[in-house]
């Protein structure tokens, strides 16, 4: 996010040459008669059995392969030389986000690409949903990983994201779907980064630009505006579906609790960050409604969809998943790896062929109650920080993140927080919560703290806490929970 300022605008005619054009106010990339096709094996796969899904990954990672050996340099020679017909996917190096960022212009496989036109492209913040040379649709990531990077989606890519969204995103009120299947009596507000190319906000303006019945139904309120100023927002719009990360929707949640929060909302949907058991209780609590999660990133925005059994499913006939050790091993399913790698299937113009993608999933084996056939997922969420903290008979003591988010959800009740390390046994503990509230909140997470990392090991650690204090978010509105000291 960049806040209300922007880089240099760069002029709205066309780069020569190489470089791209930026087609001012070109449309958005929609090829009807491609999506009408990937929408029917969409909906046909949704319920195709385990070698229905199979067959597809199989013939859709050929095609993937066979594209980039013919069109993208840096990937014609990572396979130069292999029998593709016979190329088993885990034979092939990991790719990363730094590396292929490094090597962009030989990376994609449209000589029109090249990154220094896609950067100036996305520095403009009038540019947003633009068709870059009349043909992709760009967006950028945040950095969560520690290194932002630009991706782009040409038809097929968008064509199968949006028969996702449209097939498999669930129902949470059937009915009311049945009666107004274009949601014409819906408005919708997005919570999150809307002053940047990320993959949330260019969709959603896309979808503005396509459907322009629903332009005044669909709203977008910066995730960063202070919390008054949010929550005036979203009572002028008064939204029956709320679309948001579970951080934001947790702090709405909080204000409607707190009752200086009163809109109509029928639906919650979130997505981009972890969210537990316990906080999708809290929200649905809150607004009385159901929460649909789903999983997603700007390598591939529709990854996974809750069904109504409160499973994610991942879209495997489009993606695949691997789980891996630290390294690079294979884990057993119902296992968590240290991260996972994706083959987008979609996306020809970027090849993504075993990248990195920093999160830790879980794939379970067994099947779901809901009767699709599509592998359930659970997700660990980007990986924050490993705390390397002081210890006393080992030297130092390494603590998971996610078993740190564990103690102060579970045992503390405290879900909106940042923990940031500032020295080898020191900690700031922040929360949004203010007053008696705030202060209640952090005596018990302190104390529950305290008490899990002396179980760890961890010797004279001081946490000091602030309440009333806004975490430190990415350029796109994220918020990392668990922060390392720096590496001297």
């Amino acid at each position: 996010m960049t806040g209300s300022t922007h880089p240099k605008r760069p002029r709205a005619d066309s780069a020569p040459g190489n470089h791209g054009t930026f087609s001012r106010g070109a449309p958005p990339a929609l090829d009807p008669w491609l999506w009408s096709s990937v929408a029917a094996d969409v909906a046909l796969a949704s319920r195709a059995g385990p070698e229905g899904l199979e067959a597809r990954r199989a013939r859709r990672l050929q095609r993937l392969l066979d594209a980039a050996a013919r069109h993208s340099p840096l990937c014609e020679r990572l396979l130069k030389g292999r029998d593709l017909s016979r190329l088993r996917l885990q034979e092939l190096p990991v790719m990363h986000k730094g590396e292929l960022m490094r090597d962009f212009d030989r990376w994609v496989a449209d000589p029109c690409l090249r990154l220094a036109a896609l950067r100036r492209f996305v520095g403009d913040g009038r540019r947003i949903a633009d068709a870059f040379d009349g043909r992709y649709v760009v967006w950028e990531s945040s950095g969560s990983s520690g290194e932002p990077g630009i991706f782009v989606q040409d038809a097929l890519a968008m064509a199968v994201n949006d028969a996702l969204e449209a097939w498999r995103r669930p129902l949470l009120r059937p009915l009311q779907r049945m009666l107004d299947p274009w949601w014409l009596g819906e408005r919708v507000a997005f919570v999150g980064a809307i002053d940047g190319h990320f993959a949330s906000t260019v969709s959603i303006e896309r979808l503005r630009r396509l459907n322009p019945l629903l332009a005044g139904r669909l709203r977008s309120v910066s995730f960063l505006w202070p919390v008054e100023r949010i929550v005036a927002a979203l009572e002028d719009f008064a939204p029956t579906v709320l679309a948001t990360y579970p951080s934001a929707a947790m702090l709405l949640a909080r204000e409607r609790r707190a009752g200086r929060l009163r809109l109509p909302v029928r639906e919650v949907w979130t997505g981009g960050e972890d969210l537990s058991q316990a906080e999708r209780r809290f929200i649905g609590d809150a607004f009385g409604c159901q929460v649909a999660n789903s999983y997603g990133a700007s390598e591939f925005l529709s990854l996974a969809f809750q069904c109504g059994h409160g499973h994610l499913h991942l879209n495997s006939d489009w993606a695949i998943l691997e789980c891996v050790d630290a390294q690079g091993r294979p884990v057993p399913p119902g296992q968590p790896g240290a991260t996972t790698l994706l083959t987008n299937l979609a996306n020809h113009v970027q090849p993504l062929i075993r990248y990195d993608l920093g999160d830790r999933v879980v794939v379970h084996a067994a099947a779901c109650a809901c009767g699709s056939c599509l592998p359930v997922i659970e997700v660990q969420g980007r990986s924050d920080d490993t705390l390397r903290l002081r210890g006393h008979a080992r030297g130092t003591v390494d603590v998971l993140p996610l078993a740190v988010s564990t103690v102060l959800e579970e045992q503390a009740g405290l879900y909106d927080f940042q923990l940031v390390q500032q020295g080898p046994g020191d900690l700031l503990l922040s929360t949004g919560l203010q007053g008696v509230e705030g202060d209640e909140a952090l005596h018990r997470a302190r104390r529950a703290l305290g008490d899990f990392l002396r179980s760890q090991g961890a010797e004279g650690i001081r946490i000091d806490c602030r309440s009333g204090e806004a975490a430190r978010a990415l350029r796109s509105g994220k918020v990392p929970r668990v922060v390392a000291a720096p590496c001297r």
